[in-house]
């Protein structure tokens, strides 16, 4: 309803109370358009504008009907993908040659795969259409009360901070800076606890197990409430200091020693495990799920001892790293991925590229040689 509001043009909606995430950019909603039966996950930027170094043009960016979007795509007004498309997470959307219709795309550059797995397919066909249409109106229900839950918070967070600020402009004159800080300290204390409360109640104060779920059951839909309650700010504070680490334990990550997060978005917490010594660079991504065709499928990611995860790379569920290993820039470490220790992975989606030598090793060299 809101992107049909501000503009986009959805055509025939058919309804699964899932069919969009919770980031899509544009640069003009009302030359953005989605097909019918048409399904979209976070992360889908539509290009409407075509630049160059003295001008610009405005263009309508359409997809086709019947297609599953994967994560952070960028989607241009010449992509020559039609319709009953799977476009994999960070696919590069082609631009030339046939129209490609009834195929998976996947990888930087694209390759055809298969449109669906069979694992997906015979998850899927135990809802029947009669069932579907029996769960949809409680699924929508559930939403609605995520929803309420979700404004309730923000507004008494809302309400505590403008009365925080409100003390403290009245005793500016007497206090002067002292009450702003007051002020910024309260703020924080409070804001901090509140969204780590929030997030672990929206589990139940337990933490998250594996799952295999269609989007009609609901096991999914008490997670899909969980990602709308844990989307808090807290999670860009602090970046590449100290504290980070130590909020990333409130929230449930499984946190080693000596952890540098410059800035890494983990979707699922309590999924997660980070060894000692780990550096995670700005923009990285830890997504423990999949949700492809209304599949939800969900494990533990495991970063040994030492890892390296460099800016942009996106590490699906299911993936273990070994102790030093490196997961390079922009890289797509696709789901169930074993990284050897001491290896090099790169590319979309991710192979082996090569070997490194631990540090330890190289400090003994080092040493030997002097």
């Amino acid at each position: 309803y809101y992107l049909r509001a501000i503009g986009w043009k959805l055509n025939k909606v058919d309804q699964t109370g899932s069919n969009f995430g919770t980031n899509q950019r544009h640069e003009n909603p009302q030359l953005s358009e989605i097909g019918s039966h048409t399904m979209v996950s976070d992360g889908l930027f539509m290009v409407n504008m075509q630049k160059s170094a003295n001008s610009f043009r405005l263009e309508h960016t359409r997809v086709g009907e019947r297609n599953f979007f994967g994560n952070n795509i960028i989607y241009s007004p010449d992509s020559r993908v039609g319709d009953n498309c799977l476009l994999g997470t960070k696919v590069h959307v082609p631009v030339d040659g046939p129209v490609r219709e009834n195929v998976g795309l996947l990888g930087s550059p694209p390759f055809e795969i298969p449109r669906m797995v069979n694992r997906d397919k015979e998850l899927l066909g135990l809802i029947s259409d009669k069932e579907r249409s029996r769960r949809l109106p409680l699924k929508n229900l559930h939403n609605l009360v995520t929803a309420l839950m979700f404004v309730a918070a923000q507004w008494l967070i809302l309400f505590l901070t403008l009365a925080i600020w409100d003390r403290a402009l009245n005793y500016y004159t007497e206090w002067g800076q002292t009450a702003l800080f007051v002020a910024v300290m309260l703020t924080t204390a409070i804001g901090i606890p509140f969204y780590i409360f929030l997030e672990r109640a929206s589990l139940g104060f337990r933490r998250l197990k594996p799952r295999m779920a269609t989007i009609y059951d609901p096991v999914f839909w008490r997670h899909e409430r969980h990602w709308k309650l844990s989307d808090s700010p807290i999670m860009g504070l602090f970046t590449g200091t100290p504290f980070r680490p130590l909020i990333l334990r409130m929230l449930g990550v499984k946190v080693g020693l000596r952890l540098y997060d410059g800035g890494c978005i983990i979707t699922e917490r309590s999924l997660v495990e980070i060894g000692d010594d780990v550096t995670l660079n700005e923009g990285c991504v830890i997504q423990p799920h999949s949700l492809e065709e209304g599949a939800f499928k969900s494990d533990y990611i495991r970063i040994g001892n030492g890892c390296t995860l460099a800016p942009s790379a996106f590490v699906h569920y299911a993936v273990t790293m070994g102790e030093g290993s490196v997961a390079d820039v922009d890289c797509f470490v696709m789901k169930g991925e074993v990284l050897e220790p001491n290896t090099v992975w790169r590319g979309n989606p991710a192979k082996l590229y090569g070997v490194v030598t631990p540090i330890d090793t190289r400090a003994m060299e080092i040493g030997h040689a002097a």
